[in-house]
């Protein structure tokens, strides 16, 4: 069953992590600063939903798959999700909840024209990846003195990203003609991109289970991951308070 790491590293380990994760802050802020830009449905594709009227699955579904595989953050609190699962019975039920959550807050947020300040809610996403990473570390356990309940808390963010993509779908205008089947549309191409995001994650993960180095490194990966999520935090923070 899935668990996060019991042992916390020797203190030189974490030592090392700690600065791993400032140094890894400082290269990744602006990287993940022109990602952030970019995560965004792309000006063409802006353009072609604004444009379309009508019933369009093909595209919907496309612009829902496109999404997902390119959207960095989905993808990092996805790879956190699933770091330490081992069988496929439970990478399915995490997965699947992940989904029921995203699924649900983008369809309801869409067709009720609820949105969330989009740099509030990336934000919030960002803390899912903290989360998890944390998680992944066993800090709950250590700090808290108990495990919470994983779960629970993959729906709950699963329902943070779903409100990140309501609310970039919302600022793009779409047609109300044909509104429901485009979004069934775009969901499912959005539960098509994180299947494929899944299977090259897990591909890649099955061949780095195997070797020596995986427990070795896996504190730091999820230290990184950690970093990731607080950068990206920062960044829309930011944007929040200039904008």
């Amino acid at each position: 069953m899935h668990g996060p790491v019991h042992r916390g590293p020797p203190r030189a380990c974490a030592r090392r992590c700690l600065a791993l994760s400032l140094f890894a802050a400082v290269l990744a802020l602006p990287l993940l600063a022109g990602a952030a830009l970019a995560h965004a449905v792309a000006e063409g594709d802006k353009g072609y939903i604004q444009e379309i009227t009508g019933t369009n699955i093909l595209p919907f579904i496309y612009l829902g798959a496109k999404h997902m595989v390119t959207g960095y953050d989905h993808i990092l609190f996805l790879l956190g999700v699933i770091f330490f699962l081992y069988k496929m019975k439970h990478i399915g039920i995490y997965v699947s909840l992940f989904a029921l959550g995203h699924s649900t807050t983008m369809l309801l947020g869409v067709y009720f024209n609820v949105g969330i300040n989009s740099y509030i809610i990336d934000a919030i996403i960002g803390l899912s990846v903290v989360y998890k990473a944390l998680d992944n570390m066993g800090a709950f356990q250590r700090w808290l003195g108990f495990q919470p309940d994983t779960k629970l808390a993959t729906l709950i963010f699963g329902f943070f990203h779903g409100f990140g993509l309501s609310t970039k779908i919302i600022d793009y205008d779409i047609s109300p003609d044909g509104l429901l089947p485009n979004l069934l549309a775009f969901n499912v191409g959005v539960e098509i991109g994180q299947l494929l995001a899944l299977a090259a994650i897990l591909i890649v993960m099955g061949f780095w289970r195997r070797t020596p180095s995986f427990f070795r490194h896996a504190y730091t990966a999820n230290v990184v991951m950690m970093t990731a999520g607080f950068v990206l935090i920062g960044y829309q923070l930011t944007g929040w308070f200039v904008s």
